[in-house]
């Protein structure tokens, strides 16, 4: 997927102008949220905060162990006949997946929901290769037909109103008119069902690999995963080499904190464990199966201060409780990952040069560390992200000069009290919301109380000079 994150402001400031934006990514964000809070804390909020203690020291625990882990899982893997491959970059894997459906003569690929596949731009690779790529999660299929990229981890089409998707199946698929949406989702199973069964290729992601028993974890609600994974003769998973995991009983609490995060469901509908191909008895299953483990940038993470990133288990969370997120939506953060981790992840995974806006898409409120499954300290790595911004001079120059000047200001206090002055007189006779740009771009969108001519500090002393004065006259007795 092509980079735009320079563009932040830009794409923000269309989004924010965007109604039907507006009120599509505020609904979905908050439903979610509810839902997430609801299902975390039906038992209660101890028992709540109790799963997340937990998922965050599996994470962790598995984060530390890393290497081993992942040794442990290859010879697992290829034990139970599941061929092992690893790509160093996005191109690499994409070169893999190529020449193992080439390897199979397969010409249709069914493809489930993956942010991995997204990052290394797998769709367009295979497509210029001749090789029709189809997306069955339905929110991917619907994106995959306006030609757009998701705009949430979990849910794609959270920024798109119903109007909008039922005018682009009927555009792009001849779906007969209707508001209905069963009917639009009953139209787009019967659509993508004849690609299951023609599909001689099934590619997929992977929420989890469990490295004692050497099996790709999935976990869905729509089934497709179940149909990519089982129809086709071929299938290829690529998963990032992150979503190792030690044991079955480690995914079975973190299947219980994902879904919950995720969706507000204690499970979801449908929870798998891939072993391998299916035996010579089996009617059933792959022939062969693949699986790519993805570095692209991971193991120089794993390595640096920002190893603490590396447990997300893309659950969406952040995304939806970040204030920023909700008025700009997914799009205007410029690649695969949106919101407070996306923010963190795309100058890590690009190059903190080609991403430096995002780190400052953020009110540090310390909301999406709150709401975050395995409690990663998001706030203080974008605040280290900003420092780094700053230390490697790739900071905006007339940003730098403005806080140097505000610097200089505070720390005299006669200049202190004469730029609060000035400031007063401004606000009376310059209305805050017509500042000139540069400022404009911060203060047309916000109001400010009427400064007083007298700061709090020479209130004070007026008013403890005013006491001692009291203090002084004589007292007379009545």
């Amino acid at each position: 997927m092509k980079l735009h994150a320079h563009k932040f402001i830009d794409t923000a400031q269309k989004a924010i102008n965007n109604p039907n934006l507006q009120s599509a990514v505020d609904i979905g964000t908050k439903l979610a949220s509810d839902k997430r809070d609801k299902s975390l804390f039906a038992d209660g909020i101890e028992h709540g905060e109790k799963m997340r203690d937990q998922a965050a020291a599996i994470k962790k625990r598995c984060l530390n162990q890393l290497p081993g882990l992942l040794e442990k899982a290859e010879a697992n893997m290829i034990a139970n006949g599941i061929k092992v491959l690893w790509a160093s970059e996005a191109a690499e894997a994409n070169e893999q997946v190529l020449e193992i459906a080439r390897n199979h003569r397969c010409y249709l690929a069914a493809k489930s929901k993956s942010m991995a596949t997204e990052e290394t731009g797998l769709n367009e690779y295979l497509e210029s290769a001749g090789i029709e790529v189809v997306e069955t999660d339905l929110g991917e299929f619907i994106v995959q037909l306006c030609e757009e990229t998701p705009s949430h981890i979990v849910v794609p089409i959270v920024h798109k109103t119903k109007a909008s998707i039922r005018d682009t199946l009927i555009k792009k698929t001849g779906m007969p008119y209707t508001d209905s949406t069963d009917e639009m989702t009953r139209f787009a199973r019967t659509y993508l069902r004849e690609k299951f069964l023609q599909a001689d290729l099934g590619i997929s992601g992977g929420n989890f690999i469990i490295a004692e028993t050497g099996s790709l974890a999935l976990v869905t609600n729509e089934g497709n995963g179940r149909m990519v994974t089982s129809l086709p003769n071929v299938h290829v998973a690529l998963v990032g080499i992150e979503k190792i995991i030690e044991t079955v009983e480690d995914y079975a609490t973190l299947t219980q904190i994902l879904p919950r995060s995720a969706t507000g469901q204690s499970l979801t509908t449908y929870t798998q464990m891939i072993n391998g191909p299916r035996h010579p008895e089996e009617t059933d299953g792959p022939k062969h199966v693949y699986v790519i483990f993805l570095d692209n940038g991971r193991s120089s993470i794993y390595t640096s201060k920002f190893a603490d990133s590396l447990p997300c288990i893309r659950c969406g969370a952040c995304l939806n409780a970040c204030p920023v997120y909700q008025v700009t939506g997914g799009h205007a953060y410029g690649w695969v990952y949106p919101g407070p981790i996306g923010s963190i992840l795309t100058p890590l995974f690009n190059g903190l040069q080609n991403a430096k806006v995002l780190p400052d898409a953020c009110s540090l409120c310390g909301k999406c560390k709150e709401v975050c499954p395995v409690k990663i300290d998001l706030p203080r790595m974008l605040l280290e992200l900003r420092h780094e911004t700053v230390d490697r001079k790739l900071s905006n120059k007339l940003w730098d000069i403005g806080i140097k000047l505000w610097a200089a200001i505070n720390k005299s206090p006669k200049m202190y009290q004469i730029s609060g002055r000035i400031g007063a007189s401004m606000c009376r006779v310059w209305p805050f919301q017509n500042y000139p740009w540069p400022i404009n771009r911060w203060t047309k969108y916000r109001s400010i109380p009427q400064l007083k001519n007298k700061s709090f500090t020479n209130l004070w002393m007026e008013r403890q000079l005013k006491q001692e004065k009291n203090d002084r006259q004589p007292y007379k007795d009545s």
